[in-house]
Parts: C-alpha cells; sequence; structure tokens
C-alpha cells in the first residue's frame, strides 16, 4: 500500500491526535504542579533565599537523623534489650531446672553481684492487667519482642512507671517472677545528646547565615529603593555595597541615570532653542497683524495665531516635561490655596478647598501644581461649580476635584489621558491641544502615583490624584 495514499492518512488522523494528547497530558500536570508549587512559594528574595539555605539543611538532618535512630538508637536499644533479657531467661531457667533453690535467695543474690538486676518471686501471684503502651518507645518495643523470641512466657512490663527502672514480671508455675533493671542496662539513654547538638548546631548555623544573608539582601533594596527614587524625582545618595554583583549593578544603574540626566539636559536645552525660535516667529506675525486695521480678517488671524502660541506651548510642555525639577517637602495647604487663587483669577468659581491638615508631601512642587491646575482649569471650562478635598490615605495623599459640569462618558475616560485625544460631546475644546490630561497623568505617574476619573457628587466628574505621602 501508497504510505502518501490519502484514504490511509485519513485513517491515521484519530489515532495521531490521541497520541499526542496522551503524551501532553504529563506536560500539563508538571505545569500545573509547577504553577501550584510557584504561587506557594515567598515571593521575595530574602525569603527564597532562607529556603535555599534551610531546605538542603533540614534535608540533610532529617536523612542523618533517620540514618542515626534507625542504625544506631534502635540497633544499640536492641542488643542492650536482648542482653538483658537474655539475663531474665537464665534466671527463669535457673529457677525451673533446680527446684531445691526454690527460696531462690542464691538466685536472687546472684542476680544482684553478677548482672545488676533486683529479683523476687512472687509465689501465687498474678501478672497485673496490660496497661497502655506509649505513644513512642523504642525500649518498650524491644523489649517486648525479645521476651516474645526468648522466653516465650506470659509477661508484663513497665518502662514509663519509674524514669530510671525497668520492671520486668514472667509468668512462673506457681506465680510470677519480678525482675527490675536500671533503664541505662536496657536503653541507650543519651542518644539523645547526639540529637540535641545536631539540632543546636543547626540552628547556630541557620542564625549564622540568616544574619550574613540579611546583609547581602540590604544594598539590593538600598537599590531598589534608589531607583524608584529616582523614577519619582527624588535624588537619594548612593554608594555601591554589597556583594561584588551588587556593586556592579549600583554602578551600572549610577552609569545610566548620569546618561538620562545628560540626554534630558541636551532635549531640555533643544526644546528651550526651539522655543524661543517659534515664540520669535509669532511674535513677529503679532507685531505684523498689529500693524494692519482691525478687520474682521485680521481678528481672526489674531486668534489663530493666538491659539498656534497656545498650542505650541502645550506641545512644548508635553515635549519637555517636568522631571528635570528636584522632588522637595511641599504644604499641600499654601499648593492648593495658590491653586484656587489662579483658577479664580481665570474667572473660575471654586466653592471650597477642603483640607482637614497641612501634610508635607515630597513632589516636584512647580510639576504638581501644574498637575492639579491642568485638572482643575479642565473642570472649570466645562463647569460652574469647581471644587477642591485633600486627604491622607494609605500612606498616599489624594486630591479629588469635584466640578459640576456634563462629566465623561465611563468607557471614554481612559481615553481622554491619551495625547491629542479631543471628545466630541460637551466637554471639547476648540482651543485646546489635548495635551492637558496626558500631562496631568504623566506626572502624576512620575511621582509614583496616578489619576483617576469618577462620578462626582456635584453630578459632574470627579478627577482624583494619587500620589505617595
Amino acid at each position: 500500500m501508497n504510505a502518501e495514499d490519502p484514504a490511509l492518512a485519513r485513517a491515521l488522523r484519530p489515532a495521531e491526535a490521541t497520541t499526542a494528547r496522551v503524551l501532553s497530558a504529563p506536560r500539563r500536570y508538571l505545569k500545573k504542579l509547577s504553577r501550584a508549587i510557584g504561587d506557594l512559594l515567598p515571593k521575595g528574595l530574602y525569603a527564597r533565599s532562607l529556603i535555599i539555605i534551610i531546605a538542603p539543611v533540614v534535608l540533610l538532618q532529617s536523612v542523618i537523623a533517620y540514618t542515626f535512630m534507625e542504625r544506631h538508637w534502635q540497633l544499640v536499644t536492641k542488643r542492650l534489650s536482648a542482653s538483658v533479657v537474655a539475663d531474665v531467661a537464665a534466671l527463669k531457667d535457673i529457677y525451673e531446672s533446680y527446684p531445691q533453690d526454690r527460696e531462690a535467695e542464691t538466685l536472687s543474690r546472684i542476680a544482684g553481684e553478677r548482672l545488676n538486676l533486683d529479683l523476687d518471686i512472687l509465689e501465687g501471684a498474678t501478672l497485673p492487667p496490660p496497661g497502655p503502651r506509649p505513644f513512642f518507645s523504642i525500649l518498650d518495643e524491644a523489649l517486648s519482642d525479645e521476651i516474645k523470641r526468648q522466653i516465650r512466657r506470659p509477661f508484663w512490663i513497665d518502662t514509663v512507671g519509674r524514669s530510671n527502672l525497668i520492671e520486668i514480671r514472667i509468668a512462673i508455675p506457681g506465680g510470677v517472677m519480678r525482675v527490675t533493671a536500671r533503664r541505662s542496662q536496657a536503653y541507650a539513654s543519651n542518644s539523645h545528646i547526639f540529637l540535641v547538638w545536631m539540632i543546636g548546631s543547626s540552628l547556630v548555623l541557620l542564625g549564622v547565615a540568616i544574619l550574613f544573608l540579611r546583609n547581602q539582601i540590604r544594598p539590593i533594596l538600598r537599590l531598589a529603593a534608589v531607583a524608584e527614587g529616582f523614577g519619582k524625582g527624588r535624588e537619594i545618595e548612593f554608594r555601591p555595597r554589597g556583594a561584588r554583583e551588587v556593586r556592579q549593578a549600583g554602578h551600572a544603574f549610577i552609569e545610566m541615570k548620569r546618561r538620562i540626566e545628560r540626554a534630558m539636559e541636551q532635549r531640555t536645552a533643544m526644546l528651550n532653542g526651539v522655543s524661543h525660535d517659534l515664540r520669535t516667529i509669532l511674535t513677529r506675525f503679532r507685531l505684523s497683524l498689529a500693524l494692519f486695521e482691525r478687520t474682521d480678517e485680521i481678528e481672526d488671524l489674531t486668534r489663530d495665531v493666538d491659539e498656534m502660541s497656545r498650542m505650541l506651548e502645550g506641545y512644548l510642555a508635553f515635549a519637555r516635561g517636568d522631571s528635570a525639577e528636584t522632588a522637595a517637602p511641599t504644604d499641600m495647604r499654601t499648593l492648593l490655596n495658590d491653586l484656587r487663587t489662579d483658577l479664580e483669577r481665570l474667572g473660575a468659581h471654586v466653592s471650597k478647598v477642603d483640607l482637614a491638615d497641612s501634610p508635607l508631601v515630597t513632589v516636584r512642587p512647580d510639576a504638581f501644581r501644574r498637575c492639579l491646575f491642568n485638572l482643575a482649569a479642565n473642570a472649570a471650562r466645562h463647569a460652574d461649580t469647581v471644587a477642591i478635598s485633600g486627604r491622607i490615605e494609605a500612606r498616599s495623599f489624594l486630591v479629588s476635584i469635584d466640578d459640576d459640569g456634563p462629566g465623561i462618558p465611563i468607557e471614554s475616560r481612559d481615553e481622554v489621558f491619551k495625547p491629542f485625544v479631543r471628545l466630541d460631546d460637551a466637554r471639547q475644546d476648540a482651543g485646546s491641544s489635548g495635551l492637558g490630561l496626558a500631562i496631568a497623568r504623566d506626572i502624576a505617574r512620575a511621582h509614583g502615583g496616578d489619576i483617576s476619573l469618577h462620578d462626582s457628587p456635584l453630578g459632574g466628574l470627579r478627577a482624583t490624584v494619587r500620589v505617595p505621602a
């Protein structure tokens, strides 16, 4: 049959699909298992490093402890117990083989002097009822096994009643043979010292590892804090420390920071030059228009030049940003009151400025003022009343700007923050470049915060700025 027969190929497809599903099932299960383990493991470097150190130590100590318990402690205890039971079996055999010594005085003397055992013959006695067995007792198990193997008589043992003694009772014709021995004769009582030393040394090693690891993690956390502060415009003194790799990362960050600052300086210088040249041209336009007779056409051209000037300022502000400004602790009450004054100069009606305290928040003052002004001016253009409030919440400072305007539809609240986006509803402004909200959000995010839009209690829109306090 031809291997390229279409009928054969169609017949083989279901089998190939089944084989592929069977082979892919273990891979899916392994992925799910690894994902579940990853979810359970801690996410921090310090915790994961501790697990890397502790897990092998715990595993090694567990293996050593199991080997010691299995091969040494239990073995020694079994051999000691076998020796004691052999002595007891010998005493029983002597007592039963020589009836003339039923008084057992000689046997008791020999047991005490030669075997370090206390022997009593309880004539007419019976074995006590069996008591509860201890939860974990190697001695109890070893003695029971050896008595069953060597003596093969009913017996009763007590390994917990008196801490330093063990009692063995064997049923004999006419009574009970009671033998008392020291626990150390049948039990490796000092073996636990090895476990104590092992656990103690492990704890000491782990403590040293934790202290050392904490010192190694601290430079990484410092580097992360400096990088975060640089992203928020905060200048933090930093000198690389720690391990060689961490110092290399720190020096690389410092060099990157310098390159970024040089690029920002060059961009700012270039934009200042472009701004100066374009403003010069616009100024010549205004002077030329001022020389013409004031007609409707001249008025339209003047408004176009003014609009072009405003749009140019917006584009340059958006491209330039305010990242060159240094962050500093700023009194928010003073800043919000200045914002209210600026809005009232524009003819806006600010109903209130609500701030319970006068918190000091580390921000770039001019940039943050521009962020709030853009939001408040946007609200004032489309509403009759504007309200400003600030508060500290969950280690963040929030400024809410409410208005009673037409608002923004929910589905468009993310779009308005994109550059050059202007809505087709009541909030469209013919003289706007569409950059005010984009600039405001960029400034907020440069501070490590963000801006969100919600429905306002005044009936319009609420813009909330959140920055780290």
